[in-house]
Parts: C-alpha cells; sequence; structure tokens
C-alpha cells in the first residue's frame, strides 16, 4: 500500500475545478484517482479521494449515490483494516455528514459517535478536525431534539475554533447553528433575541475575514441563506455577490 500518488497534487487541482463551480471536472478528476489509488494499492489515497467525492455528492444533491458512496467507503475501511485510524474517522465522519444531509440523523449520530471515540483519543485538543466533528454532530442532536447536548458540542467547536489558522469563518458558521438550534428548541419569538444576537456575531466574523478566496466563497453562500431565512435580505445578497465575485475572479 504505497503512498506514490501525490494527494496534495490531487486536492490542488480538485479546489481549482471548485473555485470555478465546474462540477462535471471535479467528478471526472476524482473518478480518474480513485482507480488509480484502487490499482496501484494507496489505501491512504484512496480514503481522501473517497472522502472528496463524499462532499461533492452531497453538496450536488445526490442523494442516492451520496448514500451508496458512503456505504461503500465504510466498507472499504473494514476491508483495508483502517477501523480506529485517524484517516478512518474522518471518513466516517463524512459519511455522518452524508447522512445527515440526507435526514438520516440516527444513523449520522451513531457514525460521527465513532469519528469522536478516534479524534478524542488521538488528536489534541485545539486540532481544527475536532472543532468540524462537534460542529456537526451537534447538527445531527438538533435533528433528533437533543438540544442540550447540542448547544456544549456547538460551545466546544468555538473553543477549538478559536486556536485554530482562519478559524473565523468556521465559528461563524456555529453562531448561525446555534441561532437555527434556538428557534428549533424555543420557537421564534421566544428566540428571537439569540437569533439576532448571534447573526450579529456571524456577520462581524464575515465582514472582518481579510482572506477572500474559494473557500471564503463558500462560505459566504452558505451563510447567505441563513441572513435570508432570518429576513436580512440585503446582507444576503452582499454575501452571495461577495462569493459570485471570487468566482468570476473580480
Amino acid at each position: 500500500m504505497g503512498g506514490c500518488i501525490s494527494i496534495a497534487r490531487i486536492l490542488a487541482r480538485l479546489d481549482g475545478y471548485l473555485d470555478q463551480k465546474d462540477f462535471p471536472a471535479a467528478e471526472r478528476h476524482l473518478s480518474y484517482w480513485l482507480a488509480e489509488a484502487v490499482s496501484s494499492g494507496d489505501a491512504r489515497t484512496e480514503l481522501a479521494v473517497r472522502n472528496e467525492q463524499l462532499g461533492l455528492l452531497r453538496k450536488l444533491g445526490r442523494r442516492e449515490e451520496a448514500l451508496a458512496a458512503a456505504e461503500e467507503t465504510l466498507g472499504r475501511i473494514r476491508a483495508l483494516g483502517l477501523s480506529g485510524t485517524v484517516g478512518a474517522a474522518t471518513a466516517c465522519l463524512n459519511c455522518a455528514t452524508v447522512c445527515k444531509a440526507f435526514s438520516l440523523a440516527e444513523r449520522a449520530l451513531a457514525l460521527y459517535l465513532e469519528a469522536r471515540e478516534v479524534y478524542e483519543r488521538e488528536l489534541e485538543v485545539d486540532d481544527p478536525r475536532l472543532g468540524g466533528l462537534y460542529n456537526n454532530m451537534a447538527l445531527a442532536l438538533v435533528d433528533l431534539g437533543r438540544f442540550p447536548e447540542a448547544n456544549e458540542l456547538y460551545r466546544r467547536a468555538i473553543a477549538v475554533m478559536e486556536r485554530a489558522p482562519r478559524g473565523e469563518l468556521e465559528i461563524a458558521i456555529t453562531y448561525l447553528n446555534m441561532a437555527d438550534a434556538a428557534e428549533a428548541e424555543q420557537g421564534a419569538l421566544a428566540a428571537d433575541e439569540t437569533v439576532r444576537a448571534q447573526l450579529a456575531a456571524a456577520r462581524a466574523l464575515l465582514d472582518s475575514h481579510t482572506e477572500r478566496d474559494g473557500y471564503y466563497a463558500f462560505v459566504c453562500e452558505k451563510c447567505a441563506s441563513v441572513f435570508e431565512y432570518y429576513g436580512q435580505f440585503a446582507y444576503a445578497a452582499e454575501l452571495s455577490l461577495r462569493a459570485g465575485r471570487i468566482y468570476e475572479g473580480t
């Protein structure tokens, strides 16, 4: 199981396609390198490529393909004897996120718990990967109505990302997730003050972030719909405009 394929080069080319929203090219790119990794017995690259495929299929809303890819990925982890490793935990997390995206919160939570056991054992307490896990796991808990547990994980996610490079973008997303959780738990009227505070905190982070690249554009797009939902239409439009300018290279 050699590591002769450059994962960094694969991901750099993928980022280029995604920055331009060229999803067909991104999909072809990943399919090619998955076949190469499997044929060469490069398990590390295979998992990395499968992780990216899961994210792309989820983003494109292709439910059946994404869920099938998640189950295939979990099967490959077992077949390759990688269970319990950080790489396998990351793949497990991505499979969970696919399940959560397509309304399978119970299945997602079980997979998040599996990933959490490995991450908390193997990673440093300030590793950004832990912040991402806590944030995503909390979303599944909200879907299941387990709000105190979700809020505790959101607080943990913020604590981790406060120490991470560029962590402010992830914190902004977490604040918006907390706003949604408050409304789901308390109702729109009761949660209004909390929601407005969380929106303001997220907005401040988005406006102060200076590195306006493809990831910033992605976050702006993701956050725009939330601000629009809460009636901040002008700001939602501004975020969409920022993202569009980055994608167009202007």
